[in-house]
């Protein structure tokens, strides 16, 4: 704070306290010594040293601290508040006399400790999150030159999350990432809201393998965590680090771990520090330069660049290339480092069509928006473009204004666009996750009775993928895109649901099983289809649908000798086939209660003998080929 600054703020607290006064370093005692310029003693009329003099403890660590002092009869609240004035270390003192009835009413007493505490904590802490705001960092910190990890911490995707879910989602996730922040540090640390979604990182002291663990460990643990009542929601954070060198102020080093902050925002969720920056970095000409996206102005009129690069210039990097050909290097070399293609049409070596026909055959036109510019306007031409996938068209001559609002405009929409596939793809991975969770917990509930090994389920899904894979490498008779292969692994592990309806002393019998106890276990098939066909809104679900089929027929026999319908041949659904195999080889190769564990090698053989049923010529074919595959999962399994 300067001279004037600090001036202003006493006289603010003079209409509140009986003494304000302000104190040089030097004009405050010290815990050891006594200082023949201490103000204190003159006030209080004492001849000693205080034994618990705030004023010196808040020089030193740089708080506020508040206390009662005595002076005969007479009662004084002084609290010290540390203030840098013009760069040098000062305490302010306020002192207020506490008169008999300011003791004999509480509430007094109260409204005095809140005009104290609750002016100084409502001018340095940001309302949200509770941490200090910017004028603290102005106020306090910049002008320090003590040495210090400092960094620049940007929350990703913040606005998205602003207009996606609301700004009550926003609010939580800014206050989830600043709790996590809060865990990680010491006391000493400073954390300051420096904008809407960044924040300052101050760390006194710290050596530089300790800050960049800390840095690391903050990253994770932010990207980990879970904001209440949207736990879809994915943080991640881009922060960037750097250690103080010596004499520089705590502003100075805000401006480079600014720079290198925006280089890991290049990648998202992730961490740069001097020791881990790219070179070009450190000498980056400013934060505007790590910002700017890239522009490719693809027109082999030389003049038509220079005119297109003068209008985007200012805010853009601007590349060039004179014909399809060089604007195909060009998507080689950069990728989705381009942000947007201003593309002619009529180009010698390779014309406008043919780079759109590339940019198809590569999918480049799924991630980099393609703007026409050309004076061939007519609706074939034009038609043809937008069928290709140009996202606009821009005749020439150029008007500025309309040529800079369409291509931030697009560039603006491609952006929003793919944090929405990406936060709608982590919703659904995370909507998966649950359902996998959900069937996993199911299907070991009925194994739990069944009294079988709790890696069955694991291992039908790991036997049922395998075949499939081998299956669709062989033939395409059957529909398996690798959707409903997928499907088909999930549905599995509830190929024996039906269990669960079975009395356990027939389910765990050790011996053989008498005839009725037989057909009283085959029921399994029936009871667990008829409990996915009764699940009302969701039986006519493809993973429920699946799932039936796997249920009822997993048992049943190529030849039509197996149970509970009789089916033969491709009449059993390919679903149940695979799963029957899988089921069959596994309880071969697994330990049961009523016999031992079968070599890979020997289950292969039953099998291929019929020694537990018939199964699809081309499902046995496919066994043979991937037995050595399925030897080292079983191994490793164990």
């Amino acid at each position: 704070m300067t001279r004037e600054q600090v001036e202003k703020e006493m006289a603010q607290y003079r209409t509140i306290f009986t003494v304000v006064r302000l104190l040089e370093a030097a004009q405050v005692g010290s815990d050891k010594t006594l200082s023949d310029y201490c103000k204190c003693y003159d006030f209080w009329q004492k001849h000693t040293q205080c034994q618990n003099c705030i004023s010196a403890q808040v020089l030193r660590d740089h708080t506020q601290r508040t206390k009662l002092e005595y002076m005969g009869s007479q009662v004084f609240q002084v609290t010290a508040v540390y203030r840098e004035v013009d760069g040098q270390p000062c305490v302010m003192e306020l002192i207020q006399q506490l008169d008999s009835e300011t003791l004999i009413a509480p509430e007094n007493s109260n409204r005095l400790m809140d005009s104290v505490t609750g002016y100084h904590f409502k001018l340095y802490h940001d309302a949200l999150t509770g941490g200090y705001n910017r004028r603290y960092f102005e106020d306090v910190l910049k002008g320090k030159t003590d040495p210090a990890g400092v960094a620049v911490l940007d929350l990703d995707d913040f606005k998205l999350y602003n207009d996606t879910y609301g700004h009550h989602a926003g609010d939580l996730a800014l206050r989830t990432a600043v709790e996590v922040v809060r865990a990680n540090i010491r006391k000493s640390d400073s954390l300051i809201r420096y904008g809407g979604d960044e924040f300052l990182l101050v760390l006194p002291g710290i050596e530089r393998g300790a800050f960049n663990a800390k840095l690391q460990r903050i990253c994770k643990k932010i990207h980990a965590a879970t904001v209440p009542g949207y736990s879809c929601l994915q943080l991640s954070v881009s922060i960037g680090g750097v250690m103080s060198q010596p004499d520089e102020t705590v502003e100075h080093a805000v401006g480079r771990a600014d720079k290198l902050m925006y280089q890991a925002k290049n990648h998202k969720n992730t961490v740069v520090t001097e020791d881990t920056a790219a070179p070009r970095a450190s000498t980056a000409a400013g934060r505007e330069n790590q910002t700017r996206q890239n522009i490719l102005i693809v027109d082999d009129s030389e003049m038509n660049r220079a005119i297109l690069s003068e209008i985007l210039g200012s805010d853009y990097n601007i590349l060039e290339a004179a014909n399809g050909k060089e604007c195909l290097a060009m998507l080689e070399q950069y990728d989705t480092g381009i942000a947007l293609i201003l593309l002619d049409i009529v180009m010698p070596v390779m014309d406008g069509f043919e780079v759109l026909a590339a940019m198809n055959r590569n999918h480049w036109i799924e991630d980099i928006p393609v703007i026409m510019i050309s004076s061939e306007d007519s609706d074939p031409v034009v038609r043809h473009a937008y069928e290709m996938g140009v996202s606009d068209y821009v005749s020439r001559p150029f008007d500025a204004s309309i040529v800079y609002r369409r291509v931030f405009n697009t560039i603006k929409l491609y952006a929003k666009q793919r944090r929405l596939i990406s936060l709608v793809t982590s919703q659904t991975r995370e909507k998966e996750k649950n359902t996998q969770m959900m069937v996993s917990i199911l299907s070991e509930v009925v194994e739990f009775r069944n009294g079988e090994s709790g890696l069955h389920v694991q291992h039908i899904g790991t036997l049922t993928q395998r075949l499939l894979e081998r299956l669709t490498q062989k033939t395409d008779k059957y529909d398996l895109p690798p959707e409903k292969q997928e499907l088909i692994v999930l549905a599995s592990a509830l190929h024996d649901i039906g269990k669960i309806a079975i009395d356990d002393k027939i389910l765990n019998k050790p011996g053989r099983l008498t005839q009725e106890e037989f057909n009283i276990m085959k029921t399994h098939t029936v009871i667990g289809a008829n409990m996915l066909d009764k699940l009302g809104i969701y039986r006519s679900e493809a993973l429920v649908r699946t799932a039936y089929e796997i249920c009822r027929w997993h048992h049943e026999r190529w030849d039509g000798r197996g149970y509970p319908d009789g089916l033969s041949g491709d009449r059993i659904p390919i679903s149940a086939q695979v799963v029957s195999m899988a089921d069959v080889y596994d309880a071969l190769v697994s330990k049961r209660v009523y016999k031992a564990a079968y070599a890979p090698d020997t289950a292969v053989q039953m099998i291929l003998h019929g020694d537990c049923g018939t199964f699809n010529p081309l499902l046995l074919e496919c066994l043979v080929e991937i037995q050595d595959v399925l030897k080292e999962d079983v191994t490793e399994a164990e």
